[in-house]
This record gives structure tokens, sequence and C-alpha cells, in this order.
């Protein structure tokens, strides 16, 4: 009778490559189970790797959440970008492209994303992680926006209504409320609405 065969030696991936997929799985444990059953106990078992190596990443759990934000924020800031960066120089164009995108990216992180956002609101360190954020598209929107509004600036009170919007209209359409075209064009017009009010 001959032995079993060995385990395969675990990889040791580089630490860069490690962060990626454990990313990628924290991702799938979310889409799967939902948010509450994201804990660093759970991702290491589902990884197939030892609880310190995923403690030696975040930390803690709300370093896991601060992270999964930070690459979501990472892709979305990047499509948006290549996105304005490819479009006409008019403001329906401009305000199309900042609409679809922010869209198509909450759409395309499913019914994920809300619920990290959720989680990262329930403590204020990671709260203050989410409004940096929040705070670089607003500075984003205002750059992009700026040629078309008067005098030279849309309002921080106006860039704030927006985001909310551009939140409600995407979780909604996640949730299936409405549909991913009517997201689309409630945010396109609150964007075009938002510039017109600044002259």
């Amino acid at each position: 009778m001959s032995a079993p065969p060995a385990p395969a030696p675990r990889r040791r991936l580089p630490k860069a490559a490690r962060l990626r997929q454990l990313l990628d799985v924290s991702w799938k444990l979310i889409s799967d189970e939902g948010t509450d059953a994201l804990t660093l106990g759970r991702l290491a078992e589902a990884a197939g790797i030892s609880k310190p190596v995923v403690y030696d990443h975040f930390g803690t759990r709300n370093g896991l959440l601060a992270a999964l934000y930070q690459d979501f924020d990472v892709r979305q800031t990047a499509i948006i970008d290549a996105a304005v960066a490819a479009s006409k120089p008019t403001l329906k164009d401009k305000a199309g492209v900042v609409a679809n995108s922010y869209i198509d990216c909450v759409l395309t992180q499913g019914r994920e994303i809300p619920g990290v956002l959720a989680a990262l609101d329930g403590s204020p360190e990671i709260a203050a992680v989410k409004r940096q954020y929040q705070l670089v598209f607003i500075e984003k929107c205002q750059k992009i926006f700026a040629p078309f509004a008067h005098p030279r600036t849309v309002s921080l009170a106006s860039l704030w209504a927006m985001l909310g919007a551009a939140d409600s209209l995407s979780h909604a359409a996640v949730a299936g409320e409405i549909t991913e075209a009517q997201a689309r064009e409630e945010l396109f017009q609150t964007l075009l609405h938002m510039v017109k009010r600044s002259h």
C-alpha cells in the first residue's frame, strides 16, 4: 500500500502579489457571504494561508475594510481619469463620462461595495479614510467642471450634494430599485444642473 502523496508546499508570494490575492479573495467572500462574514480568520482560511500572514497585511478587520475601499477607489479613479481624458471638451461629454464611469464602477463591484461602505462608517478612523477619498473625488470634479463654471468654480456644497446623489443612485441601481440607465441619466442631469447653477 503506497503512502498518500505529500501536500503541495505553500507558495511564498511576493508581498504585493499576496496582497492582491487577499483583496481578491475578500471581494469574493463578501460577494458570496456578505460583509459581516469577512473576518481576518475567515479570509486566511479561504485564501489557504496562516492567520499571521493576513494579520501582517491588515492588522485588524478595519484595516482590511480600509484596504478594500482603497482598492475600489484606485480602480474607480483610473477608470474615470481615462474616460475623462478620452472625452470631448464639452460639458455634456465630461458630465456623461463622469456619470457613466461612477455608476459603472459601483455596479461592477456589485453588492459588495455598499456593504464595505456601511462597515466603514462604523469606525471613526475608517470613516476618515473614506472621507479622504471623497475629498479627492470632489477636487477632481471641481477641476473637470471648472472650465464650464462661472466664475471658474463649482461650490463645495454643490459638489457634496452631487456626491451624495451619485452614491444613492449607484446603490439603488445595485439593489435593483432603479435601472442602470435611470441611474446614469439622473446623475448626468445632476452634474449638468450643478455646473449650470454656478453661473
